[in-house]
C-alpha cells in the first residue's frame, strides 16, 4: 500500500513539474513574439523618423534643429532597450518571489 502512495506522488509531481515547464515554454515563447514585434517597431519607427527627416531637410535645409546623427539615435534606442530589459528582469524577480 506504501508502495501505492509513492508511485501516486511520484506521477503527481511528474504532472505538476509537466505543468510547471509547459507554463514556462509558453510564457517564454509570448515574451520573445512580444520582443520581436518590439524590434520590429522600433526598426519601422526609425526608418519612418530617418525618411521624414530628410524631407524636412530637403525642405529647410537650414533649420535650426538638426536631426540626431545616426549612431546617436542608436545609442539612445541601445540605452532604452536595457533600461526595457532591466525592467522586465525586475518583474520577473517580483512574479518568482510572490
Amino acid at each position: 500500500m506504501a508502495n501505492r502512495d509513492s508511485g501516486s506522488g511520484s506521477l503527481g509531481t511528474l504532472l505538476a513539474g509537466a505543468l510547471i515547464g509547459a507554463a514556462g515554454l509558453g510564457w517564454w515563447l509570448l515574451s520573445e513574439a512580444e520582443r520581436r514585434r518590439d524590434q520590429h517597431r522600433q526598426a519601422r519607427s526609425l526608418r519612418i523618423n530617418r525618411l521624414s527627416w530628410k524631407e524636412d531637410e530637403a525642405v529647410d535645409p537650414k533649420s535650426s534643429q538638426r536631426p540626431l546623427r545616426e549612431t546617436e539615435l542608436q545609442d539612445k534606442v541601445h540605452e532604452l532597450n536595457q533600461a526595457i530589459e532591466d525592467v522586465r528582469r525586475q518583474l520577473e524577480s517580483m512574479s518568482t518571489q510572490g
